[in-house]
């Protein structure tokens, strides 16, 4: 595609560029995700469990039962499917009762909630109605109060927190109808003018920015004398002169997701409102994400847990053939798979979740795997529901009521989760982000060697300097605890899951091998083999997975809350993952990748174009992608603050 006029023209290796310098280049705290795809399995980083202080419990527990009480008697999901909006006065109650400030520190306002409690709060009101949740997490985990949080001054937080505590709902604007998972094309300008920079430009997917107060925008400041430039933060007021709200958009699930179209012409925003230097803007964003993308696999725990409940009274109540379905092996799988698979996914989300409030690790590969897993994962909980109901999972839950059954949304809930998928990184970009962290040490000591624009003095250089790691790291890859048969011998409780960690252990190092053996094969090709790095990535989750399972599991046992049940659930997540990265392992060397890249370069070229006669496009007319151009709105503003 050529670019439009006011489009960047970006290479391939520019993106790159733009990508890896918003990278946080760093490590300077311990990672257990990260040692893990080193091959080093550093149970002493989750073990034993982190716990949370006495007071954040009580003030998390205070404020859970609120939201409960107010979800039970405030909240219509069935009302906001049906009129696809969310009623002002629910988001009004949420105000009421501090909901818009669950992460703000208590001086502003705010509730002053962990990441712990703040993640169980969303998985309770997500449960309630999924765009509420979406509501919330947009406006606390990406908009203006988690930026301002990390990277504002003091005076802007003393001016916007407060707001965003009780009133103001907060959007975050990346995206753009030309740029997705490519920063480098962002075309939104801010333009220096005097005390004052002017936005120009186009933001789709705007989540909560219908109704927005406050926006976090992403702009690129050209560079000029006095002016660094690069992609830029600002905090923009949704009401001012020149902003235009051209559509509120409708998707297959989420319907009273307030997400829109939002146009910038001339839009004069003071230089007071940048966050961080200019140039900081997708770095601030990143970061953001660090702990911002928990909130979405918190969502997806809540789910999980009301699959497994909708599972197990369906299940027991429908019988076939003289007994209830659950007790048929084919429905019993999915029951199992549902309810092991939501322990574990808990058991990532709190662990990622405490670690993220003690501040002790770096939990940026942690939460991206939590985020990646927990919307794959829920994904498949929801359409075995589905299963599990038959013809009644595929009816709505307004059908149900109409005809005299019990109203369960199990269709609804699989589209609002599909979303999850895409929202916030999809899993195609997950696997790549993960990746590149997951290979950074190789990179750090190697990456010269296969960089074509190195000098030979600086590939002589990395050559040593590789020579020194790697004859210290590969020696440790050939034997570890995981094959010791006494190893991790304290999680030999009810159940022994010490094998599960052995097995963690011994394929952490497999798949540390695994990785270097195919940078060695490939070398500057690695970064293309995008099939074979998200296996690599996906065996990684679940060893993660099994790894917080497990500690999950001793966890409970030693506090006395459901220790014999924990232990059941882990072994049987433990064993089912097992299997699942058996075959990944398998998949890493014999796949089909090279084949699919021959059919696709064919279906581009036309070749198989025969294969799609006999049927009808329903499809309207119109651009596979809308015109971004800058220039005043020619729509009605149908922006909608909540007052």
């Amino acid at each position: 595609m050529s670019a439009t006029p006011h489009q960047p023209t970006v290479t391939e290796r520019e993106a790159r560029q733009v990508a890896e310098a918003a990278r946080e280049q760093d490590w300077r705290k311990p990672s257990f995700a990260k040692e893990l795809f080193l091959g080093r399995f550093r149970l002493d980083l989750i073990h034993p469990h982190p716990m949370p202080a006495e007071d954040d419990v009580q003030r998390g527990e205070e404020f859970l039962a609120k939201l409960r009480d107010f979800c039970e008697t405030k909240i219509d999901s069935a009302r906001i499917e049906r009129e696809a909006q969310i009623p002002d006065e629910v988001i009004d109650g949420l105000k009421d009762i501090g909901a818009l400030g669950m992460k703000i520190d208590t001086k502003y306002g705010g509730l002053g909630l962990t990441q712990v409690y703040y993640n169980k709060a969303l998985a309770l009101v997500g449960s309630a109605n999924p765009a509420i949740g979406a509501l919330l997490s947009a406006h606390q985990s990406i908009g203006v109060p988690q930026p301002l949080k990390l990277f504002g001054t003091q005076e802007q937080k003393d001016v916007f927190l407060p707001r965003c505590a009780r009133t103001d709902i907060s959007a975050f604007l990346l995206t753009e109808p030309d740029v997705g998972s490519d920063p480098a094309r962002l075309a939104t300008s801010a333009v220096p003018d005097g005390d004052d920079y002017v936005l120009d430009g186009v933001k789709l997917w705007t989540t909560n920015g219908v109704v927005a107060d406050l926006l976090v925008v992403m702009a690129r400041v050209p560079k000029s004398e006095g002016h660094k430039g690069g992609i830029t933060a600002f905090v923009v007021e949704a009401g001012s002169e020149g902003i235009t709200v051209e559509n509120r958009n409708a998707f297959m699930g989420l319907r009273g997701l307030e997400n829109g179209v939002t146009r910038f012409h001339q839009v004069r925003v003071p230089a007071a409102n940048r966050i961080g230097p200019e140039g900081a803007g997708l770095k601030i964003a990143l970061t953001t994400l660090n702990t911002g993308r928990l909130s979405l696999p918190a969502m997806c725990v809540g789910a999980g847990k009301w699959c497994l409940k909708i599972a197990r009274e369906w299940s027991a109540a429908r019988e076939q053939w003289g007994k209830p379905v659950a007790l048929h092996e084919a429905v019993g799988v999915k029951i199992s798979f549902i309810a092991a698979t939501t322990f574990a996914l808990e058991a990532v989300v709190d662990l990622s979740s405490q670690m993220a409030d003690e501040n002790r690790n770096d939990i940026r590969i942690e939460a991206a795997l939590a985020k990646l897993y927990g919307s794959e994962m829920s994904c498949l909980m929801a359409d075995e529901l589905v299963q599990i109901r038959g013809g009644r999972g595929f009816e709505t839950a307004a059908s149900l009521a109409a005809r005299g059954e019990r109203a369960v949304p199990a269709e609804q809930i699989l589209r609002d989760l599909r979303i999850n998928r895409i929202f916030e990184g999809s899993t195609e970009i997950m696997h790549l982000l993960i990746a590149r962290e997951a290979v950074d040490a190789h990179l750090s000591v190697a990456g010269d060697l296969i960089d074509p624009d190195k000098s030979l003095s600086d590939k002589a250089k990395a050559g040593a300097n590789a020579g020194v790691f790697y004859a210290k790291w590969l020696p440790k890859l050939v034997a570890g605890p995981g094959q010791l048969p006494r190893s991790y011998g304290e999680f030999n409780r009810h159940v022994d899951l010490s094998p599960h960690l052995r097995y963690v252990e011994r394929n952490a190092r497999k798949l540390a091998r695994s990785t270097f053996y195919a940078m060695s094969r490939w070398q500057g090709r690695m970064e293309t083999k995008q099939g074979f790095l998200g296996r690599i990535v996906d065996i990684g989750a679940e060893l993660f997975a099994m790894s917080a399972a497990c500690v999950r599991a001793e966890h409970l046992r030693l506090t006395g809350q459901h220790g014999r049940e924990a232990y059941q659930l882990a072994d049987a997540f433990c064993r089912q993952s097992r299997i699942r990265v058996d075959e990944l392992f398998g998949r890493l060397w014999s796949n089909t990748d090279d084949l699919d890249r021959k059919v696709v370069k064919g279906v581009l070229a036309g070749t198989y174009e025969w294969l799609e006669q006999g049927v009808i496009d329903p499809s309207g007319d119109g651009p596979w992608i809308a015109d971004a151009t800058p220039g005043p709105s020619r729509k009605e503003n149908v922006h909608r603050p909540i007052r």
